[in-house]
């Protein structure tokens, strides 16, 4: 198995990519000791590592390890479409979007023969 990794400054790029603020190799640096990491500029970070270095960045971003020291980069976005909004407008209730055909509400199951309890006539 072919193992990914990124220098000290492509990890910054990628990490500035995703954050709210820009990360240089000296933050790098310091999420590494925060990290209990001895890292240097000549060390290439895996997956593993890149995960220990993600977990210390607050606020946190939304990309494993394993998706910021691939080799592809940014990451490839999901090809499925993302699921419809639904809005609350009290607690316990959904509102379904309006494009959704709506299907006639029914109590139970269609009831076939007599009613329970009526008597039939003659007796």
């Amino acid at each position: 198995m072919w193992l990914h990794m990124v220098n000290m400054q492509e990890f910054a790029r990628r990490l500035s990519t995703l954050a709210s603020r820009a990360f240089t190799s000296d933050d790098v640096v310091d999420l590494a000791t925060a990290a209990d990491v001895r890292i240097s500029s000549e060390l290439e970070i895996d997956a593993s590592l890149a995960q220990r270095l993600l977990d210390r960045v607050s606020p946190p971003v939304l990309v494993t390890g394993a998706e910021i020291a691939a080799s592809e980069w940014p990451p490839p976005t999901s090809t499925r479409p993302a699921a419809p909004l639904v809005a609350f407008s009290s607690p316990g209730a959904v509102d379904a979007p309006k494009d959704q055909p709506t299907r006639p509400r029914t109590s139970g199951a269609a009831r076939v023969g007599r009613r329970p309890g009526s008597r039939r006539p003659g007796r």
